[in-house]
C-alpha cells in the first residue's frame, strides 16, 4: 500500500464511521465536553470549538442503513436525509450527541428540528436561523446575535463560556483547515488526473468528526502524497457538478461520473466546509458573521436579491476550466430543483453544455447515470456539447 492509499483507507475509515466511535472516544478523552452535530450544509463550527465543542457533521444513513422507522415521522415525497437522519438516532447511532444545529435552509430541515426536538427532548436542539439580509448593520448584526445565542445555550448545557482568546484561536485554526482544502481544491482544479473527486471528497470529508487541527494535519498529509504520487493522465471532458449542497450522493455515484470520462474539477458537495469563501478575517464573533455575510458561497438556500441568477455559476464554470455542467440534486430537493432552471437557462445563454441527474443518498444502481454522463461526456469531447 503506498502513502497515499493508507492515507485514503484512513480516511474511509472515518467517513464509514456510522457509529460515531471517533466522537465516542473523542468524549471520553473530554470528560464532560460536548459534542454537537449539524447537518452537511454550513454551521458555526469555530464557534462549537471555542467552547470547547466537537461539531460533528451528520450525513445522514447514505447507504449503511434501511430507512424503516424513519419512514414512519416524514412524508414520502420529500429528500431522504432527514428520513434516514431520524432512523440514525432511533437506532442508537447518535447517541454520542449532546445536541444537534438545523440551519434554515428549508422546510424539511426546519421539520427534521422538530421533530428532533420531539423525540429526543433531553438533548440540546439548536435552529440556526441564517440571515437573508447581507447588510452588516441588519443581517449581520442579528447573526452575531444568533451566534452569541447558540453560545448562551451551550453554556448552561455544559460548554465552555465564550473567551475572547479561545474564539480567536479556533478561528485561526478554521483558517488553516480552510487554507489546507483551498490548496486540495486547487490541485484537483489543476491536476484532476493527480487528485480524483472521489478522493478529494473522502479528504474533506474525513474530518467531520474532527477538530479543525486534526482535520488540516490530515489534509496536509494527504497534499504531500497526492503530489508525490506516480498518476497516468486521462483525456476526460472538465465539469462542474452542482446541486447537491445538502443530502450528499453515495460516494460511488462520485466515483461512476469520473468513470464515465468526467473530471469534476469544482462541486458544491459538503459545502458545510466550503460555505465561507476565503479565511475569516477577524477574531470576534462580528468576524464570523461579516465572513458569512459577505463571502458565502452562492447556494440554492441563500437569496441573492438583485444579482443575476446564474452568474456566479457562470464564473465558476470559466474559472475552473470547465466544458460542461452536471446538475446532481438529490429527488425532492426542493431548493437545489427550484433554483436548476434558472442555472439552466443562465448556461443557454453563455452556450456552456450540460447534463441532469437526481439521485437520493441510498442509490444503489449507477449504470444508467454511468451511460447518461458517458454519453455527455463524449458530446462534449465530439461536439462541444449538446444541452
Amino acid at each position: 500500500m503506498t502513502p497515499f492509499d493508507a492515507l485514503m483507507a484512513r480516511a474511509r475509515e472515518a467517513v464509514d464511521d456510522r457509529h460515531l466511535d471517533r466522537v465516542r472516544a473523542w468524549k471520553q478523552e473530554h470528560p464532560g465536553a460536548l459534542a454537537i452535530g449539524h447537518m452537511p450544509i454550513y454551521s458555526p463550527r469555530p464557534l462549537l470549538e471555542a467552547i470547547g465543542c466537537l461539531p460533528v457533521a451528520v450525513f445522514g444513513g447514505g447507504d449503511q442503513i434501511d430507512v424503516i422507522r424513519g419512514d414512519a415521522y416524514f412524508q414520502s415525497y420529500i429528500c431522504h436525509i432527514p428520513r434516514s437522519t431520524i432512523e440514525l438516532a432511533l437506532h442508537g447511532d447518535l447517541a454520542p450527541l449532546d445536541g444537534m444545529v438545523f440551519p434554515a435552509i428549508c422546510d424539511v430541515i426546519r421539520n427534521l428540528g422538530g421533530m428532533w426536538k420531539m423525540l429526543f427532548p433531553e438533548k440540546w436542539s439548536g435552529y440556526l436561523d441564517l440571515p437573508q439580509n447581507f447588510d452588516h448593520q441588519l443581517g449581520g448584526a442579528f447573526y452575531a446575535s444568533e451566534l452569541r445565542r447558540f453560545a448562551r445555550e451551550l453554556e448552561a448545557r455544559g460548554a465552555k463560556p465564550l473567551e475572547p482568546n479561545a474564539l480567536a484561536r479556533a478561528i485561526a485554526e478554521e483558517n488553516a483547515r480552510r487554507a489546507a482544502i483551498f490548496e486540495l481544491d486547487a490541485l484537483r482544479r489543476d491536476e484532476p488526473w493527480r487528485l480524483r473527486a472521489s478522493e478529494a471528497y473522502l479528504a474533506v470529508r474525513a474530518g467531520s468528526a474532527m477538530t479543525a487541527v486534526e482535520h488540516t494535519e490530515l489534509l496536509r498529509s494527504i497534499l504531500a502524497a497526492a503530489r508525490a504520487r506516480t498518476v497516468r493522465k486521462l483525456d476526460n471532458v472538465r465539469v462542474v457538478v452542482v446541486g447537491a449542497f445538502c443530502e450528499q450522493p453515495p460516494i460511488d455515484l462520485i466515483v461512476t461520473l469520473e468513470r464515465a470520462g468526467c473530471d469534476i474539477v469544482a462541486d458544491d458537495l459538503q459545502l458545510g466546509m466550503r460555505m465561507i469563501e476565503g479565511p475569516i478575517e477577524g477574531e470576534t464573533i462580528e468576524a464570523l458573521a461579516r465572513a458569512y455575510i459577505d463571502r458565502g458561497a452562492a447556494t440554492a438556500s441563500r437569496y441573492i436579491g438583485d444579482l443575476v441568477k446564474g452568474r456566479a455559476l457562470i464564473e465558476r464554470v470559466r474559472a475552473h476550466r470547465a466544458e460542461g455542467v452536471v446538475f446532481a440534486a438529490a429527488s425532492f430537493c426542493d431548493p437545489a430543483l427550484l433554483d436548476q432552471p434558472m442555472l439552466e437557462t443562465a448556461l443557454q445563454r453563455e452556450g456552456i453544455a450540460f447534463t441532469t441527474l437526481k439521485y437520493s443518498e441510498n442509490t444503489g444502481q449507477f449504470q444508467t447515470i454511468r451511460e447518461q454522463a458517458g454519453a455527455f461526456s463524449d458530446s462534449v469531447k465530439l461536439w462541444g456539447g449538446a444541452a
